[in-house]
C-alpha cells in the first residue's frame, strides 16, 4: 500500500459526521440476479458484496475498485439497514444489479445487528458474498504510524491495542468470509489486481482458485484455505548447478519431478482437489486459496505450484498463479 494511499484507508476510521452515501453513485452494467415476482411484476434482486477487515488493511481500495467496475457502492452503512438497501436496489427496475456495502468498526455500535441481517438476506434468496482484508499486525502498525494517526478503536491505548480489539470484533466476520484477501506486502496496485481477477468478469466461474508458493521460513499465508508441505521432496538448493535457479526452470522442475513420490503427490492431490471442489460449489463457496510451501519458496513449491495450477486449468477451474516468496533470498 502506497503512504497516500494508507493515510486516506487509516484516516477513514477518523471522519465524523459520513453520511455513508459519497460512493453510492455507481449504476451496474451487468446482472447475475435471482428474480422475485410480486404483485408490481418482476423484480431483480442485486447481487450484494460484503467488504469488512482490518483498518489500515485496503477497504477503501477494494471498494474504489468495484465502483469502478460497475457496483454501486455504499461506505460505513449500518447492517441493519444492508437488507433495506438491497430492497431498494431490486426497485431500481434493474439500474442497480450489484451493490457493494462497506462494513467495519467505525459503525461497532451497529455491528451486532450484521448477523440478523445477513439471516434476514438468506431468507431472501440474496446472492451475497464476503470480501474481508486482512494484513499483519506489523504492516497494520507501520501503516498507522506513517500517517500519524490513531486506530479507530485504540482509545487511551497504543495502536496495537485497537488492532487487537478489531480482530476480536471481527473474529467471527473473518470466519464466515468467502473471500480473504492479505495485504501485508501488497501495494495499492496488487490489491487492485486481485479484486479485478475476481470480479472483473460479467459471468462469475463456479469457482476460483489461487494457487500460492511461498517459503515456510517466512511464514504461512494467512489468507490459505489448504496448505500444502512440499519438503518431503529433496532441496535442489544443495543441487550447486541447480542453486542459483527457480522452480520456474525446467532442470529444476524436472529435477524435482524425477524424485520419488513427486508425481503421484501431484496426481492424488489434484484427485483430492476435485473432490473438495465439488463439495466447495456445493456449499456455495467460489474461492479457494491453495498455498503450497517449501523451506524458501524458490525451488519445489514453485514447480509444485506450477504443475497443479495447470492441472487445476483443465479441470474447469479458473485459476489464479501467484509465487510469494520467490525472490526474496
Amino acid at each position: 500500500m502506497t503512504e497516500r494511499e494508507n493515510e486516506q484507508e487509516a484516516g477513514r476510521g477518523q471522519e465524523a459526521g459520513h453520511d455513508g452515501t459519497d460512493r453510492a453513485d455507481g449504476a451496474a452494467q451487468v446482472s447475475t440476479a435471482t428474480t422475485n415476482e410480486t404483485g408490481d411484476g418482476t423484480m431483480t434482486i442485486p447481487e450484494l458484496v460484503i467488504i469488512s477487515g482490518m483498518s489500515g488493511a485496503g477497504r477503501s481500495t477494494a471498494a474504489k475498485c468495484l465502483e469502478d467496475l460497475g457496483w454501486f457502492v455504499v461506505d460505513n452503512l449500518p447492517p441493519a439497514l444492508i437488507p433495506t438497501m438491497v430492497e431498494l436496489g431490486a426497485r431500481s427496475q434493474g439500474n442497480v444489479a450489484r451493490i457493494a456495502v462497506v462494513v467495519d468498526v467505525r459503525g461497532r455500535r451497529f455491528f451486532d445487528n450484521l448477523r440478523e441481517s445477513l439471516a434476514d438476506l438468506e431468507t431472501k434468496h440474496v446472492t451475497r458474498r464476503i470480501v474481508f482484508l486482512e494484513s499483519s499486525d506489523d504492516a497494520l502498525v507501520r501503516r498507522f504510524e506513517s500517517v500519524r494517526r490513531p486506530h479507530p478503536l485504540q482509545g487511551d491505548g497504543r495502536i496495537v491495542d485497537g488492532i487487537a480489539a478489531e480482530r476480536d470484533l471481527l473474529r467471527e466476520l473473518r470466519g464466515d468470509a468467502d473471500l480473504v484477501i492479505d495485504t501485508s506486502s501488497l501495494n495499492v496496485h496488487e490489491l487492485r489486481a486481485k479484486m479485478d481477477a475476481q470480479f472483473a468478469g460479467e459471468e462469475e466461474p463456479e469457482l476460483r482458485a489461487t494457487v500460492m508458493s511461498f517459503g515456510f521460513k517466512y511464514g504461512l499465508p494467512v489468507d490459505a484455505d489448504l496448505v500444502v508441505d512440499c519438503r518431503f521432496l529433496p532441496n535442489p538448493h544443495w543441487v550447486p548447478e541447480l542453486r542459483p535457479f527457480t522452480g520456474l526452470n525446467e532442470e529444476v522442475s524436472a529435477y524435482v519431478f524425477d524424485q520419488p513420490g513427486a508425481k503421484e503427490f501431484l496426481n492424488q492431490y489434484t484427485e483430492l482437489l476435485q473432490l473438495i471442489a465439488a463439495g466447495y460449489r456445493r456449499e456455495g463457496k467460489r474461492y479457494v486459496t491453495i498455498a503450497v510451501g517449501c523451506t524458501g519458496g524458490k525451488h519445489r513449491s514453485v514447480a509444485m505450484s506450477e504443475k497443479l495450477a495447470a492441472r487445476l486449468a483443465t479441470e474447469g477451474i479458473e485459476t489464479v498463479l501467484v509465487h510469494r516468496d520467490m525472490g526474496r533470498e
